[in-house]
């Protein structure tokens, strides 16, 4: 095979087949059977995890002797190997081969990496054989670019179609949750574990022994849902029956975005296997799809990939300006654009503004070392600077005297990687950490000792994996509530029972506990709680609620009692709570109950204890009460009586002192006749200042100023 053209003008397509269709149409099969009849071929694949899924099918039909995996993180390289399973950035462009594949050939569209799948789709060939895999909306831009290739549709082998909105609580078995952020995936991923007994997550992030660990828990039946980025929409084969999206927008590097049906299409193709049919659909906030939507995805009809992604091949590096003048350049053909900056051409503006490298970059091998330096993958993402700052460590070290990286720097680097300790985020950290030193240790001439340093990163990221496993099954799957969900399937009816102490049993688990009108799940560490928990202990708790309804609206007035702080206790638990109503003695009433206690049972106390409120305030607040009431105190006395019931019962007499001096005897005597006082500061009614009214005017006032 040849090195890649510097034009953007197109092959010939003679000799290439483009197997073209949606998701589920054993593309990635074919290929693979088809490079199995060469001997030898070579495979480009778009993720590290697949390209290590596609490898283990490789090794099992031609042997580990006979294939190499090639990645810009991980080699396995015998010593003649026949076949390459490689990603797409990994592929050796000096080997010839008789056969050659590209998968997801529609990532040449995608502004990040599309100039490396663009570069294939012009220049990579097989002797015998070159297979372009990927998606439909391809075919005009390969007819456009390859003229004379041969075109193949491939139809989907099942049924895909659209299944609605559900709740993520109503999701079916066997359903993979598809966002587009690790925080969103781990949210959705404790909300699983709380509600239906765990999840296994997957991330493109991840490393492959991890992302293997991870689903294994899924395809065993240890858990029953799956929840992943768009990593799952690239070809990861599993067990899905249902894709439901909790997203419809992702972050491209560039900005935030609505995904096109293209790429929810690629996402939801993961549903149903084989001839299994599927289904998808949204879930959590996401608003139900529109029918031309549902209709272009169930048919996998899709806006065509109308340009692609280019980079100039022919580099110059007779100077750091000319290699950049050389970057910039444009193609010559209407489908091809010049692709955006990306990682490597930030990295390349930023390092060769440094003093050291400028001194450095001047002779053309010097200059090559620094663009190759620039191409290491930012897998930290902590910033620009921060990985310019990396690559310019590297490349000092390069162009040193001894030629390699020092090892006792090196040493240094993978001492922060090696601790297994520390949280989720802590440890995924240190994976992608380790996974820059691992990309540096398989470069062929960086090391003095690259085979050493090589066992040396992958025995560290194993041993980070192991642990990132380990804390992602600790927190997102309960075993608890496995074993209750599978007996829920199991069994027509479980068994469950309220202790006298309010404690909740369904088939001998602890599931939570029932206070008064209140359910309160278990929240002790491993235990079951949300609503799986409810669900199972539904009917028992509803029977017991009826029953305790009934024992409060039959309960004499004493057995209620109103604390300080509001609440009103019956049984020594809280049933409802006073809050702000219209008037300071008009309180609002909210009952402290859920929704396992009826819409009529709710109603009836309801109804009583707030009959018992109003009894408490008539007795208590008599005077105040009756104030209400009048109906025969008029003039200036109406107003002073006003202001009284506003401040419950007590006024300062300089705040109305005009009022007062203006009140004659007999306005004065209206007012005593409800019990009002004059005295020399305060404006009073004795009756109110008994413990009992304090405490309720206290809150009273509290409650409708806001206190």
């Amino acid at each position: 095979m040849s090195d890649y053209f510097s034009s953007g003008r197109a092959r010939h397509g003679r000799g290439v087949t483009a197997v073209l269709g949606p998701t589920n149409t054993g593309k990635t099969h074919l290929a693979i059977e088809r490079m199995l009849g060469h001997e030898s071929g070579i495979i480009g694949l778009p993720l590290r995890l697949l390209a290590r899924e596609v490898y283990d099918k490789v090794v099992r039909a031609a042997g580990a002797a006979n294939v190499a995996l090639i990645t810009g993180e991980e080699k396995i390289y015998p010593k003649s190997p026949r076949y390459y399973v490689c990603t797409v950035e990994a592929m050796p462009r000096d080997i010839d081969v008789a056969f050659l594949a590209v998968d997801e050939i529609q990532l040449a569209g995608d502004p990040e990496r599309g100039h490396v799948f663009t570069r294939h789709l012009l220049h990579a060939r097989g002797q015998s054989e070159t297979l372009l895999l990927g998606a439909a909306t391809m075919k005009g831009a390969i007819i456009d670019l390859l003229p004379g290739a041969n075109i193949i549709s491939r139809p989907r082998l099942s049924k895909l179609s659209y299944a609605g909105q559900k709740k993520i609580s109503r999701l079916p078995r066997r359903s993979a949750v598809v966002t587009f952020a690790a925080n969103e995936v781990y949210a959705i991923a404790e909300l699983m574990r709380r509600q239906r007994g765990g999840a296994a997550v997957v991330l493109g992030a991840l490393s492959p022994k991890t992302r293997n660990a991870q689903v294994e828990l899924y395809q065993n039946g240890e858990v029953d849902f799956l929840i992943a980025t768009d990593a799952i929409g690239m070809g990861l084969n599993l067990d899905v029956d249902h894709v439901a999206l909790a997203s419809v927008s992702k972050f491209d590097g560039q900005q935030h975005r609505e995904l096109t049906n293209a790429e929810i299409g690629q996402v939801a193709g993961r549903a149903g296997r084989h001839t299994n049919d599927g289904s998808f659909g949204v879930t959590a906030q996401i608003t139900p799809f529109e029918q031309a939507r549902i209709a272009a995805l169930e048919a996998h009809e899709f806006e065509p990939v109308k340009m692609l992604q280019w980079r100039n091949g022919s580099l110059d590096f007779t100077s750091v300006d000319r290699l950049k003048d050389a970057l910039r350049a444009q193609p010559d053909h209407k489908r091809l654009t010049r692709g955006r900056m990306v990682n490597d051409l930030i990295a390349l503006e930023n390092v060769s503004s440094d003093e050291k490298v400028k001194a450095l970059a001047i002779a053309p091998a010097a200059i090559a070392r620094l663009w190759e330096v620039c191409q290491i993958p930012d897998y930290r993402k902590i910033s620009a600077a921060d990985h310019a700052a990396i690559i310019t460590q590297l490349y000092c070290h390069l162009l040193s005297e001894n030629g390699h990286i020092p090892e006792d720097w090196f040493t240094d680097q993978l001492r922060h990687a090696e601790n297994t300790s520390g949280d989720i985020d802590t440890l995924a950290n240190r994976i992608s950490h380790i996974r820059t030193w691992t990309f540096v240790s398989h470069r062929s001439d960086w090391l003095a000792d690259p085979g050493h340093w090589q066992e040396r990163t992958r025995a560290i990221e194993d041993k980070l994996s192991d642990a990132l496993h380990e804390r992602l099954t600790q927190r997102f799957v309960d075993r608890r509530t496995s074993v209750l969900m599978k007996s829920m399937r199991d069994k027509q009816s479980l068994h469950a029972e309220i202790e006298a102490d309010g404690s909740v049993h369904v088939e001998r688990h602890f599931v939570g506990r029932l206070d008064g009108f209140l359910f309160t799940p278990d929240t002790s560490a491993a235990g079951i709680h949300g609503k799986a928990a409810r669900n199972a202990a539904a009917k028992v708790l509803s029977e017991e609620l009826a029953e305790r309804a009934k024992r409060l609206v039959e309960a004499a007035p004493e057995k209620l009692e109103l604390t300080r702080l509001g609440q009103i206790m019956w049984e020594n638990s809280p049933v409802a709570r006073l809050e702000k109503g219209s008037e300071p003695l008009k309180p609002s009433l909210t009952i402290l109950a859920d929704e396992h206690l009826s819409a009529p049972e709710h109603g009836r106390i309801e109804a009583r204890i707030s009959d018992w409120l109003n009894g408490v305030i008539d007795e208590r607040l008599e005077p105040l009460v009756k104030l209400t009431a009048a109906e025969d105190i008029s003039g200036l006395a109406k107003g002073v009586a006003f202001q009284l019931l506003e401040s419950l019962g007590a006024l300062k007499r300089d705040d109305v002192a005009d009022d007062i001096r203006q009140l004659d005897q007999e306005a004065r005597g209206q007012l005593r006749r409800y019990g009002v006082r004059f005295g020399a500061f305060n404006i009073f009614m004795p009756m109110l200042l008994k413990p009992a009214a304090s405490d309720l005017i206290l809150l009273l006032w509290a409650l409708h100023h806001g206190a």
